[in-house]
């Protein structure tokens, strides 16, 4: 009797360890899966196929995980990205935001500010502190995202979002953004974009 004891917990365990690493071969399958239809719109190897769609490589977890987040429960609203988001799991949320966060963020190579830009840019930043909360070199935070080298048109859009008020799931921006006239937004824009950084947000 002990012998067979023995010989079923040895075969108990056996099994469970076979149901884990099935656990976790289907689980990677699925984040492979998840990706793919990522890459679709931001690129497989991190730039994104179009000029209004973000960088999100690198981005920091958590922010990461409060866009989607937002997009599944309508704060925010983007037609391809709440779809998107609808069918998202918890544990799929979780499982992208952790994988995109430990990506490297691409270098778009995007070019300089003219002088003017750079110095309309730099009034508008200064005056509004936008390091105290995006960090020294725009890197982000664990909760804010990256701006340096994110995509033009993006920052651009995104701005004029917040300005109108058609994005309102940072009432923060909603405010800073509404502070300014619309034709100080691109100037800002170019300039974060031309931004390079190799570390990570801190």
């Amino acid at each position: 009797m002990p012998g067979n004891a023995v010989r079923a917990a040895i075969a108990a365990a056996f099994v469970m360890t076979s149901l884990l690493a099935v656990g976790e071969r289907a689980a990677a399958q699925t984040l492979n899966d998840l990706t793919q239809t990522c890459a679709a719109c931001h690129g497989e190897a991190g730039v994104p196929t179009e000029k209004t769609t973000p960088v999100i490589w690198g981005q920091p977890r958590a922010y990461l995980l409060n866009q989607l987040n937002d997009f599944k429960i309508g704060r925010r609203k983007n037609e391809i990205m709440s779809g998107v988001a609808e069918s998202l799991s918890k544990q799929d949320m979780e499982a992208l935001a952790t994988y995109y966060s430990q990506q490297q963020w691409p270098d778009l190579q995007q070019p300089a500010p003219s002088p003017e830009d750079r110095a309309a840019a730099d009034a508008v930043v200064n005056s509004l502190n936008c390091r105290g909360c995006h960090q020294a070199n725009y890197q982000g935070d664990t909760v804010r995202p990256r701006l340096a080298g994110q995509q033009d048109e993006y920052l651009l859009k995104t701005m004029t979002d917040f300005h109108t008020g058609e994005r309102r799931n940072y009432i923060g921006m909603v405010v800073l953004m509404k502070s300014l006239d619309e034709a100080q937004l691109k100037p800002v824009a170019n300039y974060l974009a031309s931004l390079r950084y190799n570390g990570r947000p801190k």
